[in-house]
């Protein structure tokens, strides 16, 4: 478990799913402004930024070949890690495919699971989300298919100008990737999440857990001393988290 420890008058930030290059390039683009000029407000008292998955509508890192595009955010990143701010970032069920670039040209700390974080005296338990409690079985058969190595290395055989079409196809339309059931409030009882986080609580107390993956602004009171919080999204939400070293709220970036 990680700890950081918060400089006074700084704040940690989350924020995720903004599935750049969806549904296409210039329809992208106005969202990834307004990202960048997002990163660029909280620059100034940002300590850590935490990215919690599906950054990209599709990421595929091929040996020496990265997805054209988003060359705003990625600089923008780099920018702000060359300053000094953490960045950390939980792959998505749509850019689970990171390996080695984000680490090596941008000094991103990528995660590949869930993990628990002491940030000041608050436990929190942190990660993108998809696949976890008791829902999505089929999503869940098909990653274990995304994720075998044996697979990513045939699809790394297709030129690029095919696979990524392809799967930026399937990424849009196949339900199975793309998660568009996903996006409606099911009730407290009944939000997946909510249920892991809940069984997760009779092991150990966490202060914090922050999802993503639903793209729904949540904000959910486990019990007197625990939340759930999901981040929404920056498709129609531009919701995002901030922890000014006690408490952690949900905000709208409104420019």
């Amino acid at each position: 478990m990680k700890s950081i420890h918060l400089p006074k008058r700084k704040n940690i930030y989350f924020t995720s799913d903004h599935h750049f290059g969806a549904p296409n390039p210039s329809a992208s683009k106005p969202r990834e402004e307004r990202f960048v000029k997002w990163l660029d407000e909280i620059k100034e008292d940002a300590s850590v930024i935490f990215i919690l998955g599906d950054l990209f509508d599709f990421w595929f890192e091929y040996k020496h070949v990265i997805p054209k595009g988003f060359t705003r955010v990625l600089g923008k990143l780099a920018e702000l890690t060359d300053s000094g701010i953490e960045i950390h970032f939980f792959v998505g069920n749509h850019d689970l495919w990171v390996n080695g670039y984000f680490e090596e040209e941008l000094n991103i700390k990528v995660h590949h699971k869930p993990k628990h974080f002491q940030l000041n005296e608050r436990l929190f338990f942190i990660g993108h989300g998809d696949g976890l409690g008791p829902h999505d079985k089929g999503y869940k058969r098909m990653k274990k298919v995304f994720v075998n190595p044996f697979f990513q290395w045939l699809f790394r055989w297709l030129h690029p100008d095919i696979g990524v079409r392809f799967a930026q196809y399937l990424s849009l339309k196949n339900k199975l990737i793309s998660g568009d059931d996903d996006i409606k409030f099911l009730g407290e009882k009944k939000e997946w999440l909510v249920q892991y986080a809940q069984k997760k609580l009779e092991e150990k107390h966490i202060d914090y857990f922050v999802f993503g993956h639903r793209h729904l602004p949540l904000d959910i009171k486990l019990n007197p001393k625990s939340k759930y919080i999901n981040l929404g999204d920056w498709i129609t939400h531009f919701t995002y988290g901030v922890f000014d070293g006690g408490k952690l709220a949900l905000k709208k970036f409104k420019s």
